[in-house]
């Protein structure tokens, strides 16, 4: 539902009061094993289709319950060992996990990336996963 106001004729959403036109925030999503909180669109979806097939979903819109990993090699077997996407995707007897993770691995084997790297502003490689915050390691007054 969208009115418009006065005079410039611009809409304006109803609920927020924000242009109607103002970008919205990414999804974010976790990973199931390390807990890294970061946009949707930078984790691998392994999925539990409705008819109880796990595989990996590469274009992330599958139907079924996601999971979500960061890339990391060192999750992706965590995540086998300690059964993580079982529990994230309620299947705790589900056989196709571990073909799922292999077929994740083989993806980025192709794509040539072992995780999601990008480099920082001064040329060097990071992983993705986001550095300590500022308020971690300052001392925040409130009152």
């Amino acid at each position: 539902m969208v009115r418009v106001s006065g005079g410039d004729g611009g809409r304006v959403a109803l609920a927020t009061g924000r242009p109607a036109a103002a970008r919205r925030a990414a999804p974010q999503r976790t990973c199931v094993v390390c807990r890294v909180s970061t946009d949707k669109r930078t984790l691998h979806r392994i999925v539990r289709s409705p008819d109880g097939v796990i595989r990996y979903d590469p274009t992330g819109s599958a139907a079924g319950r996601g999971a979500y990993l960061c890339g990391d090699p060192a999750c992706t077997a965590q995540a086998v060992k300690r059964r993580s996407l079982q529990r994230a995707l309620r299947a705790p007897g589900a056989p196709g996990t571990e073909t799922a993770v292999d077929a994740l691995r083989a993806a980025q084997s192709v794509s040539g990336r072992a995780g999601r790297r990008t480099t920082s502003p001064q040329g060097d490689e990071v992983s993705g996963r986001p550095g300590p915050r500022s308020s971690d390691q300052e001392e925040v007054r409130t009152g």
